[in-house]
């Protein structure tokens, strides 16, 4: 990916009204985005120029979106650019299909701009260079990646493999609201066969290990949890 100072967003929605509203919520949020009908028009500006991540429909015309990303994830120069998809709600799926295919996260329609915002800035701060996400603090938490280690307030606190994963899943999503769906899907895999429950222990466990400051993992009634760095 090239190293510009504003991100380049590619996004690639045949609706004029769901497309047009990605280029102006996103630039007006401080990307350089282009709007793109299909993948064939989005290939020619490929060959050209590469983004740092690319919003892509899974109904398109011509080739469907699924299509697309295979080809992306099998080309040496486009495979680590982040894709985010965009499935129709309930088409569970193509979201599956898009995790399995290299999709780096998914938007569900209808959405919020502002969701679609703060999943564009989540993905980039997760595909940053490895040695800029060793270490990610929020409060008095800090977790070290390298060494698998989590410190409060400068004491390491000792986590479960999974409590350790689904901190950083969250941390790396600050001040975004996951579904216990998604969480089950990134931290336990979407194959995993125990309920959301699962979640809520785990949860309530990483809570208790991060003290007072376990304030900051935030319960979203009837959807999810977040964790909120100001507290």
């Amino acid at each position: 990916m090239q190293k510009n100072t504003t991100p380049k967003i590619y996004a690639v929605e045949d609706d004029d009204n769901i497309r047009d509203l990605l280029v102006y919520a996103l630039s007006s949020g401080g990307f350089e985005v282009h709007g793109f009908t299909d993948g064939k028009t989005m290939q020619q500006a490929l060959n050209g120029v590469t983004p740092d991540l690319i919003l892509l429909d899974v109904m398109l015309p011509g080739e469907d979106g699924i299509t697309i990303l295979k080809r992306l994830k099998s080309t040496a120069k486009t495979r680590k650019i982040p894709v985010i998809m965009l499935t129709a709600k309930g088409e569970e799926y193509d979201r599956i299909k898009g995790l399995d295919s290299g999709a780096d996260d998914y938007v569900t329609k209808p959405f919020s701009v502002m969701e679609v915002i703060s999943r564009v800035r989540a993905v980039l701060r997760r595909s940053a260079p490895e040695d800029s996400r060793f270490e990610i603090g929020i409060g008095g938490i800090t977790l070290r990646v390298d060494r698998r280690s989590v410190y409060v307030d400068g004491k390491e606190a000792v986590l479960t493999y999974k409590e350790f994963e689904l901190l950083h899943y969250l941390m790396l999503n600050d001040g975004i609201v996951l579904s216990r769906d998604k969480i089950m899907d990134q931290v336990w895999g979407y194959d995993y066969f125990g309920g959301s429950r699962t979640v809520d222990m785990h949860i309530k466990s990483l809570r208790q290990k991060l003290g007072e400051h376990g304030r900051i993992v935030k319960t979203i009634r009837n959807v999810g949890y977040k964790i909120e760095g100001k507290q």
